[in-house]
């Protein structure tokens, strides 16, 4: 069962299916029934978890070169690595896709698609090997999980959760590269040309930076569309922390500050989705 979890990144899913719930909270129109509600979440993390998984199958070889992917299932033998495994992973994706055509509507089941489809192969197969965007272009994942749960809600173009798909598409490369630059090494060796590994530490932390600024900024915006002091709240705690962090990362991009960057990330993408949902259930 362990192996198993590890296979499907359910951590990885779990934020994502908490980014879907959040847009729904921030888009306009009546609240979703307790069951759509469980639909959507339930279809966002098993195709979540399906491209996963794809990303594994795929990376056995470079996950084996890599200090901190060499204990992944595929890699240690304590799952087999064979085509049996991609049956399974499609089913799941199909499953959770027609789930959410069923229980929601077609735009809602498209999002969920395009999330996995950009992680499994617009960035595992297509650009991860070949481009330092590798990362920023496979943050659409996440962007499309925000978009699923406002279509979801019945309006995947009102400004907030646009704004909020925005938000998860900036977040995703200072959160990653943060993550590089504390293995910059792992990438190097195996020659996957994440940013750290193109043009250094110090350049890659000033471009953290700079991103994480722009990130900030507009998760603030939602504010100008409605969004109460609650998230306002949320949004400036988290992003003033983050962005504290990644300037005390560019006066020392190493392992250590890039970790602590790495989870300021996570802390920041907590406090404001955990506000949106909570200005939502004050409402």
């Amino acid at each position: 069962m362990k192996a198993v979890f590890a296979l499907f990144k359910i951590r990885i899913g779990v934020v994502i299916t908490w980014t879907a719930l959040a847009a729904v909270s921030m888009t306009p129109g009546p609240a979703l029934a307790a069951w759509r509600m469980l639909a959507l979440g339930l279809s966002v993390l098993i195709a979540s978890a399906a491209a996963g998984a794809f990303n594994q199958y795929v990376e056995q070889d470079l996950d084996r070169r890599m200090s901190r992917t060499r204990d992944r299932p595929f890699v240690t033998g304590s799952l087999v690595h064979d085509a049996r495994w991609m049956w399974v992973i499609m089913a799941l994706l199909a499953g959770s896709v027609a789930a959410a055509a069923y229980a929601l509507n077609a735009l809602t089941a498209l999002y969920v698609f395009l999330g996995a489809f950009f992680y499994a192969i617009v960035y595992t197969v297509w650009l991860k090997r070949r481009t330092w965007l590798n990362i920023v272009v496979g943050g659409l994942a996440g962007s499309f999980a925000v978009l699923a749960g406002a279509a979801a809600a019945g309006d995947a173009f009102d400004p907030k959760p646009l704004l909020l798909a925005m938000v998860l598409f900036l977040w995703t490369p200072s959160h990653f590269w943060s993550l590089a630059i504390a293995y910059r090494e792992d990438y190097v060796a195996a020659g996957v040309p994440m940013l750290p590994a193109v043009i250094g530490n110090v350049r890659t932390a000033r471009v953290i930076f700079g991103n994480t600024a722009a990130l900030v900024a507009v998760s603030l915006l939602p504010v100008l569309y409605g969004a109460g002091w609650i998230y306002f709240a949320g949004a400036a705690l988290g992003g003033g922390w983050f962005l504290w962090k990644s300037h005390r990362l560019l006066r020392n991009p190493y392992r250590r500050e890039a970790m602590r960057n790495f989870f300021a990330s996570l802390a920041q993408l907590a406090l404001l989705l955990s506000a949106a949902m909570l200005e939502a259930a004050l409402k």
